[in-house]
């Protein structure tokens, strides 16, 4: 059994989708893992992980618009807004989403669909630089 951990730095430009599936892949293959697990952690309580489609980039689109709606900033009923109006926003969207994702490794490579890519979703309207933790376990 082999084991493995990375890491890596992305540094976003506020509000949206960032595809980090290339990094990871990049740490899998220094890994040496041909069948086991990924695991990939972000390091932050105001952005999550997400796996999503990467083809059609309106699908993003469409995410941070229902989330907007779903979750606004000029709610009067939020306390915690001491770092500004999308504090307390950016937490409740994260937790409704998640900081890790576990995917399977088969023949070396990712179990992910055709259409599906791991993305940082960045919920502060200010830049950031989101720390993100990779294990990988097996074979």
């Amino acid at each position: 059994m082999k084991a493995f951990s990375g890491s890596f730095e992305v540094r976003t430009s506020g509000k949206g989708t960032y595809e980090v599936t290339g990094e990871v892949v990049r740490l899998l293959r220094l890994a040496g893992v041909e069948t086991g697990l990924v695991t990939v952690f972000i390091r932050h309580t105001s952005a999550s992980l997400i796996i999503f489609e990467n083809a059609d980039p309106s699908a993003r689109t469409d995410l941070d618009e229902y989330f907007e709606r779903l979750v606004p900033e000029d709610g009067d009923y939020f306390t915690h807004t001491l770092e500004g109006p999308d504090d307390m926003t950016s937490h409740i969207r994260a937790t409704l989403t998640a900081t890790s994702l576990s995917i399977p490794v088969a023949d070396g490579r990712m179990q992910l669909g055709t259409w599906q890519g791991i993305f940082i979703f960045e919920h502060r309207v200010a830049s950031h630089r989101r720390q993100i933790a990779v294990s990988v376990l097996g074979q």
